[in-house]
C-alpha cells in the first residue's frame, strides 16, 4: 500500500519525541513513594518510620495535630473545675497543717456549687426571694425607660444579663435601649419596609438573636450584636402572638392565632415542626431548656407539650379566655385570665392547684361564679383566695365579712370590665417570685409558697394603663412593664390619661 504524501511519522518509543515520557513515570513513581512513606509514618510513627529508613515530614513536626470535640470538652471541663475550686479555695479558712480537711471541705464546696447550678440551669432550682423583699408600705410610680410609644407597648424582653431591654409596639416598631446608660434605638428595618403592629418578643440566652412577630403573620429575626436585621420566618396562617427561645439553644417557640405552635432553627434560618391542638387562638408560649414548650389560648386552656414525644398535657380551670402564661420550673407554672383570676398550676394536676379570683380586684364575671359553683359540685375545686390571700367560700366570696363589690372598685371606674382581665404575668427566673398586670392601675408581687403549691400576695406597685407586658431581671432587683392605653390583644377599654411606654420598678431585697 503505497503511503499517503503528508502523513508524519509516529515518533518511536524512547526517541526525541518521546523523551517526556520517562519523565511522567518518574515523577508519578516518586509521588507513589512519597504517600507510602507517609503511610508507615502515620502507622510507624516519625521515630519508627526512620528506623525503617523513612525521613521525618517536616510539616508534621511543625503541626500539632488537631483537637477533638471530645478533647475540648474535656479540656473546658477540667478548665471550669479549676475555676470553680479556686472559688471554693478562697472561702476554706484553716491552717496549713490541716490540708486534708480543707481539700476535703473544698470539695465538698465544689460538689454543692456544680449541683447547685446544674439545678439552676435545668430550670429546679429556686432562689428564696420573695422573703427577701422588703416592704415599703405605699411603694413609688415606676420610672419611665426608653422612648414613648406611639400606640401601646405588646411585649418586652431582657437579655440574660440584664443589660439590654427590648420593646415592642401596636405601632410597629421595636425599640432597644441600655438598661444601665439608658440610651434608645429603634431596631433597622430592609429599606422601604414597614411593620403592622406587633404582639410578641422574645430573645436568646446568649444576647444574639431577637425575634419579634405579629400582624403581618411573620417573624423577624435581628442580630442584636451587630444591630442588623436578618431575615422574616413566614408560616403562619394568621397573626403571631408569642414567642419564646428555648434557654441555650437558638430554637424558637411561635404560637399563632392559626392555634397552632411552631418550632425554627435560627442556626439553620429553617423551620422545623409544628404543634396542633388548641381549638382557638394562640396567644402566650414559655419555654425553658427543657425540650417542653407551654402554651396557653382563648380555648380557655393551657398545655404543656413534650416536643419530642410530641405529646401534651391538657390544662383547664379558668371560667374565661386565657391571656397570659408562664413557667415557674419545667413542671409548674402560672397563668392569667379574663376572668380577673391567678392559677398556679402542676403537671400532676389538670386543675389549678392553687385559684386567686379576682386578683387586681376590679372584675368577676357571671361565667366565674357559675365555673366557682360547678368545680364545687365536682368536688375537684381547687383553693381559692382573694386577691388579699383571704379565703373564699363556694361562690368565690370571701369568708370575712365586709366584701367590697366590684362596681365600687377603682379599676372598674378607669377601664371598665376589661380592667380587672389579667394581661400579663412574669417570673423572675430561678426563684419563687411572680407578677401580674391588669388594668387596674398596679402591678402585684406574689411569692410562690409551699413548693409552688400557693400564691401568697407580696405588695403592689403603682402602674397607670393597662399593663400588657412584665419582663423581671434575672437578680429580682427591678421590673418592667410595659403600658398601654389599651389592652394588648384588643380595643374593648381605654385609659387616655396613661402613657404608651415602658416603666421600670426597683424592688428592694435584703442582704443575706
Amino acid at each position: 500500500m503505497a503511503k499517503q504524501k503528508g502523513m508524519k511519522k509516529r515518533p518511536a518509543r524512547g526517541g526525541p519525541g518521546g523523551a517526556p515520557r520517562p519523565e511522567k513515570r518518574t515523577k508519578r513513581r516518586d509521588a507513589e513513594e512519597e504517600e507510602k512513606e507517609d503511610e508507615e509514618a502515620d502507622f510507624l510513627g516519625e521515630e519508627g518510620a526512620q528506623e525503617h529508613g523513612g525521613a521525618p515530614s517536616e510539616e508534621g513536626s511543625e503541626q500539632e495535630p488537631e483537637e477533638t470535640a471530645d478533647e475540648k470538652r474535656l479540656r473546658l471541663a477540667k478548665a471550669y473545675l479549676a475555676r470553680v475550686r479556686a472559688a471554693a479555695d478562697a472561702d476554706v479558712s484553716g491552717e496549713e497543717d490541716e490540708d486534708a480537711d480543707r481539700a476535703v471541705h473544698r470539695d465538698s464546696l465544689v460538689a454543692a456549687r456544680l449541683q447547685s447550678e446544674v439545678a439552676e440551669a435545668s430550670g429546679r432550682a429556686q432562689r428564696p426571694l420573695a422573703a427577701r423583699v422588703v416592704h415599703q408600705g405605699q411603694a413609688p410610680p415606676g420610672v419611665p425607660v426608653g422612648r414613648r410609644h406611639r400606640h401601646a407597648v405588646t411585649a418586652l424582653a431582657l437579655t440574660h444579663d440584664d443589660t439590654q431591654a427590648f420593646a415592642a409596639s401596636k405601632d410597629g416598631v421595636v425599640v432597644q435601649w441600655n438598661v444601665e446608660k439608658g440610651g434608645s434605638s429603634a431596631l433597622p428595618l430592609p429599606e422601604g419596609a414597614r411593620m403592622k403592629a406587633l404582639l410578641a418578643l422574645a430573645v436568646s440566652s446568649d444576647g444574639r438573636y431577637l425575634a419579634a412577630g405579629g400582624v403581618d403573620r411573620s417573624i423577624h429575626v435581628w442580630d442584636v450584636r451587630a444591630h442588623q436585621y436578618l431575615r422574616a420566618f413566614s408560616g403562619h396562617r394568621g397573626t403571631v402572638s408569642s414567642l419564646a427561645f428555648r434557654v441555650g439553644t437558638a430554637q424558637l417557640f411561635s404560637g399563632s392565632f392559626d392555634r397552632s405552635i411552631k418550632l425554627w432553627s435560627l442556626d439553620d434560618m429553617a423551620y422545623m415542626d409544628s404543634l396542633f391542638g388548641h381549638q382557638s387562638e394562640v396567644v402566650a408560649v414559655d419555654c425553658l431548656r427543657a425540650e417542653r414548650v407551654l402554651s396557653a389560648g382563648r380555648d380557655r386552656t393551657c398545655r404543656l407539650w413534650k416536643v419530642p414525644e410530641e405529646t401534651q398535657l391538657v390544662f383547664r380551670g379558668h371560667a374565661a379566655a386565657i391571656d397570659c402564661a408562664a413557667l415557674i420550673t419545667p413542671t409548674d407554672f402560672i397563668s392569667g385570665s379574663e376572668d380577673g383570676s391567678v392559677a398556679l398550676w402542676s403537671h400532676v394536676r389538670k386543675k389549678p392547684v392553687h385559684l386567686v379570683r379576682g386578683a387586681h380586684g376590679a372584675y368577676r364575671s357571671t361565667l366565674d361564679q357559675q365555673a366557682a359553683a360547678a368545680s364545687t359540685r365536682n368536688g375537684d375545686a381547687a383553693e381559692e383566695t382573694g386577691p388579699d390571700g383571704e379565703a373564699r367560700d363556694a361562690g368565690g366570696h370571701e369568708a370575712a365579712p365586709g366584701e367590697a363589690s366590684s362596681s365600687s372598685s377603682a379599676g372598674a371606674a378607669v377601664g371598665g370590665a376589661a380592667a380587672g382581665w389579667v394581661g400579663a404575668v412574669a417570673v423572675c427566673r430561678g426563684s419563687d417570685l411572680a407578677a401580674s398586670g391588669a388594668g387596674d392601675g398596679a402591678v402585684r408581687l406574689w411569692g410562690l409558697h409551699d413548693g409552688n403549691k400557693r400564691l401568697r400576695p407580696l405588695h403592689t406597685l403603682p402602674t397607670a394603663g393597662f399593663v400588657n407586658a412584665l419582663a423581671f431581671a434575672a437578680s429580682g432587683r427591678f421590673l418592667l412593664a410595659g403600658t398601654g392605653q389599651e389592652p394588648r390583644l384588643g380595643r374593648w377599654a381605654r385609659i387616655p390619661q396613661s402613657r404608651n411606654g415602658v416603666v421600670m420598678h426597683s424592688i428592694q431585697l435584703e442582704e443575706l
